[in-house]
């Protein structure tokens, strides 16, 4: 489909809509997946994905738009920047000690949610100038392969820490997908600009780019803090720092990253002080707490028991000090066995057991 209506196509008009709905650039793939789904397949075979077991469930499905969702004939992929200037400098954060670092994606409110009603109002945009067509909307909640598409359509290239870059705008954004039963023009792909460049893969605390292009789930602090339902690999802990929800540290040290753009959304405005928090403050939040904090944010989805488990591991990498050690002991005796023996590992850096 490439009807024009007064010389403009629908692919163009598309894009104006979106970028009308706040997108920050909108792009389109075919369903063509075949050497992403080889690598996927290595990938699983080596075990790289941990727990996610909802990686291997799908299996070649997420490679296979046209299977996952019957009927799609074009994916619109769109971004949606999250940086937000007025938080306090990432580096400033890891350095210190007794502050807590958030991945700086979740400081806001969930990406999932602003993502979805963007995407869905797009979507109704269409179907009120074009009629109606088959689509599903996606962000991050289904097995669909967000970079490779998002490859395909131009919106960037895969770099080698596997998030992928853009040469206006770095890698802090979020990705959303339209699968469409349109048969719309596609987008060139981007070429990569990565070069000889493994800044990410020397910075990474826990060397979880294990090569360019090639990430260990399992060793990934992202993954240890959020995906991760158990105990995290003690040998791991050490390198944590006091990262307790995500990992920036590959984007930070990203030479794009200097073209990142500024959110446009105030929707990913910092929320409950968490770009400079401390650690012994939030190890104190009740559940109830948490709860009430963290509603509308992504990081409710680990739950509490989570949240005291990661924070015990930062308090455990801490400077000694009476506060720390005293917040600790007050989790001693919690009725997670997994917040227990986070909390003794931690009390015993700190040789106060």
């Amino acid at each position: 489909m490439n009807v024009a209506v007064e010389g403009i196509s629908i692919e163009d008009r598309v894009k104006r809509w979106g970028r009308e709905l706040g997108f920050d650039a909108i792009a389109i793939a075919g369903t063509e997946l075949a050497e992403e789904e080889a690598r996927l397949l290595e990938w699983l075979a080596l075990g790289r994905h941990g727990e996610m077991d909802y990686m291997a469930r799908h299996g070649v499905r997420r490679a296979r738009p046209a299977e996952l969702v019957p009927g799609t004939l074009s994916i619109i992929t769109a971004r949606l920047d999250y940086s937000m200037p007025g938080a306090r400098d990432s580096w400033e954060t890891l350095e210190d000690g007794e502050r807590a670092f958030v991945s700086r994606y979740a400081l806001g409110r969930d990406y999932h949610k602003v993502l979805r009603a963007k995407l869905q109002a797009l979507a109704e945009r269409m179907t009120a100038e074009l009629g109606p067509f088959a689509y599903r909307v996606f962000t991050d909640s289904a097995p669909v392969m967000e970079v490779a598409l998002a490859t395909r359509a131009g919106l960037g290239w895969r770099g080698k820490h596997t998030l992928l870059l853009s040469r206006e705008a770095g890698s802090l954004f979020f990705l959303g997908e339209l699968f469409v039963a349109l048969d719309l023009k596609r987008d060139a792909a981007a070429s990569a600009h990565c070069g000889s460049c493994e800044r990410c893969i020397h910075i990474c605390p826990t060397n979880a780019i294990v090569a360019p292009y090639q990430l260990d789930a399992r060793r990934c602090i992202s993954y240890l803090t959020i995906e991760n339902p158990g105990a995290i690999p003690e040998d791991l802990r050490p390198l944590m720092g006091n990262r307790i929800y995500g990992c920036d540290d590959c984007q930070l040290v990203c030479p794009w990253n200097k073209y990142a753009k500024a959110a446009n959304d105030p929707d990913f405005a910092v929320r409950n002080g968490l770009d400079d928090a401390s650690l012994v403050e939030l190890f104190a939040w009740s559940e109830e707490e948490f709860d009430r904090r963290f509603e509308g944010s992504p990081i409710r989805r680990i739950g509490h028991e989570r949240w005291l488990r990661n924070i015990a591991v930062a308090l455990g990498n801490a400077p000694t000090s009476s506060q720390a050690v005293a917040a600790l002991r007050s989790r001693a005796e919690h009725p997670s066995a997994m917040v227990r023996e986070h909390v003794a590992w931690a009390l015993g850096r700190h040789d106060a057991g």
